[in-house]
């Protein structure tokens, strides 16, 4: 996979074009913006503090590294010009070398509009090209909207740590989903 390769080009529900492609090093603004917008919405992810644009840089720069080489596969979606939505898989090593760990997630103003489930579509076709013949991701309970759509290409819950997550001295449980290629 190549930096900025475009896997998809589709129009989402409210009429915008939408652009799926691997992240590129100009996307930096952009992720560091995005993730940090998540933060600040306290969205059901495993980060609770903003990141710094150095950490980011670096961040980047081994992800970056990591698709050239296949390690990682990494899917950004891009409308209006801006990064609305990321993603990856990540291969597993050794006697796992043939499961995947999924992530996605999508900015605020860009849900529900079926982006999620183009990135999960593209994902999972790239996973298969890579030769990955299982999927897994963690996901919080409370994030009904992203079970739903997990469900819907074809995850199934394999698993649950009861009180796995705490965020601002609330427990939550994390579920395990996977899904067979």
């Amino acid at each position: 996979m190549k930096a900025g390769q475009v896997f998809r080009r589709f129009t989402i529900k409210d009429g915008r074009r939408v652009i799926l492609r691997a992240p590129r090093w100009e996307d930096l603004d952009d992720l560091l913006d995005f993730i940090n917008s998540l933060v600040d919405e306290g969205v059901d992810i495993d980060r609770d503090k903003k990141v710094s644009r150095e950490d980011e840089a670096n961040w980047l720069g081994r992800r970056l590294a990591d698709i050239e080489n296949d390690r990682i596969i990494g899917i950004v979606a891009e409308a209006d010009g801006r990064v609305v939505a990321n993603s990856e898989v990540t291969r597993k090593s050794g006697i796992m070398d043939h499961v995947g760990e999924l992530g996605i997630s999508v900015k605020a103003g860009f849900r529900d509009l079926g982006i999620g489930t183009e990135m999960m579509k593209a994902l999972i076709a790239e996973s298969r090209r890579m030769g990955l013949k299982v999927l897994v991701l963690d996901v919080f309970a409370s994030n009904s909207r992203a079970r739903h759509l997990y469900k819907k290409v074809g995850f199934e819950e394999t698993g649950r740590i009861p009180r796995g997550i705490c965020r601002k001295g609330e427990y939550i449980d994390l579920i395990r989903m996977t899904t067979i290629l």
